[in-house]
């Protein structure tokens, strides 16, 4: 991707979570324990899937994915993070500065359309049952799975070429503890007003095409479950969706704190904060949702410890 700025900075400084020295110790242990279980259970995820036929459907499809995006997102942070702390520098030259950035929209982007979609799944799956296969057939997903990520590339792509086109000549100390937009506009001597602009309604858009995706199916799913005889019967639709839901709240939550709120009412510590969980610590326990509340998820991962204990035990 080529880069033209006009800027007189050639690097910025990212000053993490903490200035103080005695803490960075903690926090590299910390970060390095959660990217680690966040790479071993999202990789679990995956294989378990792959490996266990009868996971072989959409919804099955779709948290494998989930689990792909949660581990690009760690590693396109994580790692940079431990470096800057072990190495005791802060300093990301602007071109890798940009290359983060343009990572984190494709990843962040896709990730909001496949939950969108994982929504439409339960809502055919529990309103559609005796057609589930024929509305989430392989084309479908597929189909999704690429405009997901296509729309994710083409979004990143205008981002990462408006802001390499400002001009930063003053600070090049970035508030946080990777390259996002906000801090990035904040830091720019250029006029960003196109940059706020654009991240408000391009961003906004497509958090809408998911966000009606998810209300829509839920909606759908509600009357459903409602109009079920039994308590037994409701109780089972529901939690076949009560993971996605959490997983939804956790990740759109945090996005709508960091992002969709005046520029006035920031505060530095409780964005950091914030953004720890939607970067590090949802895609860490994303996998334990899903595995704990889903039998079929917990059975194929207790098939999967068998075989591994019994091939190391023989």
């Amino acid at each position: 991707m080529e880069i033209k700025n006009q800027s007189s900075v050639t690097y910025f400084i990212l000053l993490g979570l903490s200035d103080h020295s005695a803490q960075q110790a903690m926090l590299f242990a910390l970060f390095f324990i959660m990217y680690s279980v966040a790479l071993v259970s999202n990789s679990t995820i995956m294989a378990t899937i792959a490996v266990d036929p009868q996971l072989h459907t959409p919804m099955y499809f779709f948290i494998w994915n989930l689990s792909l995006v949660d581990i690009c997102m760690t590693t396109a942070i994580v790692p940079q993070l431990l470096f800057n702390i072990l190495s005791q520098s802060r300093t990301i030259s602007f071109s890798d500065c940009i290359t983060q950035l343009f990572f984190l929209i494709v990843i962040g982007n896709a990730n909001f359309l496949l939950l969108g979609a994982m929504a439409y799944d339960r809502y055919a799956a529990i309103c559609k049952p005796l057609h589930y296969f024929m509305v989430m057939d392989k084309k479908f997903c597929l189909g999704v799975l690429a405009g997901s990520w296509v729309v994710g590339l083409l979004h990143s792509l205008l981002h990462s070429m408006m802001i390499s086109r400002l001009s930063f000549c003053a600070s090049n100390l970035i508030q946080s503890f990777f390259c996002d937009l906000p801090p990035l506009l904040k830091l720019s001597c250029s006029d960003t007003t196109i940059n706020e602009l654009l991240l408000f309604t391009e961003a906004l858009s497509i958090i809408l095409i998911s966000v009606f995706s998810i209300v829509i199916s839920y909606s759908r799913i509600i009357l459903t479950i409602l109009s079920i005889r039994t308590r037994e019967g409701r109780m089972k639709a529901f939690s076949t969706c009560s993971s996605h839901l959490i997983v939804v709240t956790l990740y759109y939550g945090t996005i709508a704190f960091i992002y969709f709120r005046p520029s006035s009412s920031y505060s530095l510590e409780k964005d950091k904060a914030v953004t720890v969980v939607y970067t590090i610590i949802t895609p860490m326990l994303n996998p334990f949702i899903y595995s704990l509340r889903n039998q079929k998820m917990k059975e194929a991962l207790n098939k999967i410890c068998g075989r591994f204990i019994f091939f190391h035990m023989f």
